[in-house]
């Protein structure tokens, strides 16, 4: 659509449409464009879903690894778009999310703003909302969770803040469908100028400091007319912001330009069209503002927040009052003395997470073998029949039935019951308010290897699928140390192989003592894996955070959400939409050529003798110096695309090169065994107690799989730091195994 003319229309859109599509909105369907904002922890995706319903779809920030979510709704036959800002606590620009909603309020200019805050904890909330409000006047203020400030026995007078704020409030309680209607009225009025706010800027300022705003706010907007909010870029300038102050400089005040193309660099500060700045108007500004950061002292940032603050309290302060109801347990700070606490907050968050993948285990055995059962015992069966009736050449029927299907069969088998059971798991931990006090109680330890504590959710998200956990790190600013949670997070032992581990430690490990105590043995072998891995990221963090990846370690505010009830079905439904089915399409994708690979190796003979055959023999010295073998190595070269089909490579592998008869369905097909079967055939292959251990050590400390290295990739951009998380694992876990291997043997004589 194309651009309005407020100044003419007092029912127009305001929103800049040339500044939004720079920003990646498209808004040639709608009529409205809705910006989304809040503190984390607001509930304001709850509100986003419950306004657009399933009408939403997610994607990047342009240039960015910020998600962003879309959706749309119709009011009165206006359609409106709704964009979902990042969670943040200010506008000061401090991370990566801080600037893009900025930035979005600022340059993409709303047509209204929907600022989510907590009505159980107004005053830290108002914070957000006096800097909104600084930027438009197009506002509406959410108060949600009023269910739960109502059992907090708080009462918040709607009236009365919106008379102090000058923009409409709306109460909702959002999970239950609670004044929504009332907030999309709300928003309608706004927009079509139906209501005209007159929103609060904060006052208390010092006369020479307003006067030292006005003053450089008028150089502004001499020197770059048209800008939307001339005073609030006065502001940042003499807070010292420095994107701001390199747009002066470059003169791009007035164009959306990305100033800093690295990993996590913000979106560059622009205005809508405007008549060009000269080539003196931004230095002049710049020393305008030199001087009058001077005068105003070096404790302008102090006293503007000290402003924002004291007017938090007083608007908060009028607005809550509690009933006269009697104080009621306090469940949040009973439960946080325990979880947080140095004595129990550790071995209930072992426990716990020792529960879930217990759960993950134990529950994907049968829709696996359900799955397995369906795939590969009987829709393979099918196709071979398929393709006998169709006269295929065999060839064509081995590379795509035998191959290309079989592979995609077993990784579907193997890789879709955990996730679907994991990633609902991990997300109702999230929306009931655990996964923040697990930072909490991992931040310090982080910090001292320098890295961010919120790579302790990152590196929980990796127990259930790397690839995933990989996306999760945006939610670190710092692009040094979400580098260092990318590069470690393959330490996190990945659903794809737990059955390795728990396969080879059941042979292996569990063989060594009475069949009473083989579980429990092969139980706290796996369980040992899994802690060398945290050990492991520990200590790599450490080593880059003091060589490649040198900086200060991060101070963020974590805030701990309220316990909530978790919102069971919608949980199960983002789970499996937006991380299950996009990981395990993704694994998919890698596993058809893979399948195709393996096939190829064991069937193409030069000279009578396979491929795979030359590759194995070729591999097996270098093997033995690490304690492994040829078709261990093959193994986990073809296994790239998929963890989840090394077991079934190795034995069709040791079949092939120990012409074992049989077993399996022919060369180049996959196949499983029970724990007997596999322990037979592995014997027959030669395997030693010393070969477990060094698989089970390999199968932690390796490269990711091929899914996680095109997922670093997407997420970096940078062919050298997805080399390095690619490489660098592989070259410790060679090393690892060669030092454990060499120690062995002179042990054991």
């Amino acid at each position: 659509m194309s651009q309005p003319s407020p100044e003419n229309c007092a029912t127009c859109p305001v929103h800049n449409a040339a500044n939004l599509v720079k920003l990646g909105v498209d808004m040639e369907d709608y009529d409205y464009v809705v910006a989304l904002a809040g503190n984390p922890n607001t509930g304001k995706s709850t509100v986003f879903n419950a306004l657009t319903g399933l009408r939403q779809h997610t994607g990047n920030w342009p240039g960015k690894t910020v998600a962003r979510a879309e959706g749309g709704f119709s009011l009165s036959g206006e359609r409106y778009k709704l964009v979902d800002l990042p969670g943040t606590y200010s506008l000061l620009s401090a991370s990566l999310d801080e600037e893009i909603a900025r930035d979005f309020l600022l340059f993409g200019r709303p047509d209204v703003t929907v600022i989510v805050v907590d009505a159980t904890r107004l005053e830290r909330n108002l914070n957000l909302v006096l800097q909104v409000l600084e930027i438009t006047d197009r506002a509406v203020v959410c108060l949600n969770l009023m269910d739960e400030a109502r059992r907090k026995g708080l009462a918040v007078d709607e009236r009365r803040l919106a008379r102090d704020l000058g923009v409409p409030v709306v109460g909702t309680a959002a999970r239950y469908g609670e004044g929504l209607e009332e907030l999309n009225q709300a928003i309608a009025d706004v927009a079509s100028g139906r209501t005209a706010a007159r929103p609060r800027r904060v006052g208390g300022r010092s006369r020479s400091l307003e006067k030292a705003v006005g003053r450089l706010a008028t150089e502004v907007e001499g020197a770059f007319p048209g800008l939307p909010n001339a005073r609030w870029a006065a502001l940042r300038l003499l807070d010292g912001d420095a994107k701001i102050a390199e747009a002066v400089r470059s003169g791009a005040l007035g164009e959306l330009r990305d100033l800093n193309h690295q990993i996590g660099s913000g979106l560059a500060t622009a205005a809508g069209a405007a008549p060009a700045p000269s080539s003196q108007a931004g230095p002049a500004v710049l020393a305008a503002a030199r001087k009058l950061r001077w005068q105003v002292g070096k404790d302008f940032h102090q006293k503007l927040m000290e402003g924002v603050y004291t007017e938090a309290a007083r608007l908060a302060d009028r607005a809550v009052t509690r009933t006269g109801e009697k104080p009621r347990f306090d469940w949040d700070r009973t439960i946080d003395r325990l979880v947080t606490s140095r004595a129990f907050g550790f071995p209930l968050m072992l426990a716990l997470l020792t529960a879930v993948f217990w759960i993950t285990i134990a529950g994907a055995n049968v829709p696996s073998s359900m799955l397995a059962t369906l795939l590969i015992d009987k829709v393979h069966p099918l196709l071979k029949s398929a393709a006998a009736a169709l006269a295929a050449p065999w060839w064509l029927d081995g590379l795509l039935v035998d191959g290309v299907y079989l592979a995609t069969a077993w990784v579907v088998a193997v890789m879709l019951p955990p996730m679907a059971i994991f990633f609902p798991l991990f997300t109702l931990l999230e929306d009931f308010g655990y996964l923040p006090r697990v930072a909490f109680n991992l931040d310090r330890m982080f910090q001292r290897v320098g890295a961010h504590g919120k790579q302790a959710l990152t590196m929980a998200m990796g127990w259930g699928c790397n690839a995933a956990a990989i996306v999760s790190t945006r939610i670190i600013d710092s692009p040094r140390e979400r580098l260092i949670a990318i590069i470690t997070n393959n330490f996190a032992l990945c659903n794809g192989r737990w059955p390795t581990q728990i396969l080879i430690a059941s042979i292996f490990v569990g063989g060594l003592v009475p069949a009473h105590l083989a579980g429990l043995i092969s139980a706290l072998s796996v369980v040992t894996i899994a802690v060398l891995g945290v050990a492991l990221t520990f200590a790599v963090s450490w080593l880059l955070s003091r060589t490649v990846l040198r900086g200060e370690v991060s101070v963020f505010n974590l805030e701990l959400p309220p316990y909530r009830p978790p919102r069971i079905l919608r949980t199960i439904y983002t789970s499996l939409i937006d991380r299950t089915a996009i990981v395990l399409w993704r694994a998919v994708v890698f596993a058809a050529p893979a399948g195709a690979a393996i096939w190829l190796l064991a069937n193409v003979r030069p000279g009578g003798t396979s491929l795979a055959e030359y590759a194995i023999h070729g591999m097996d010295g270098f093997g033995w110096l690490f304690g492994l073998s040829g078709v261990i190595l093959l193994a986990y070269v073809i296994a790239i695309p998929a963890n989840e089909i090394v077991i079934p490579t190795i034995l069709m592998l040791t079949v092939l090169v120990t012409g074992t008869s049989g077993v399996g369905a022919g060369d180049g097909v996959m196949f499983e065994l029970d724990s007997a079967g596999t322990a037979a055939l592995l014997a027959a292959g030669g395997w030693t107690l010393l070969m477990a251990v060094n698989l089970m050590l390999f199968s932690l400390i390796h490269n990711p799989c091929s899914t996680t290295i095109y997922t670093i990739w997407k997420e970096t951009r940078s062919v050298k730091w997805t080399a390095v998380s690619a490489l660098l694992p592989v070259a410790l876990g060679f090393a690892v195994c060669f030092v454990v291997a060499q120690v062995w043997r002179i042990v054991a004589g």
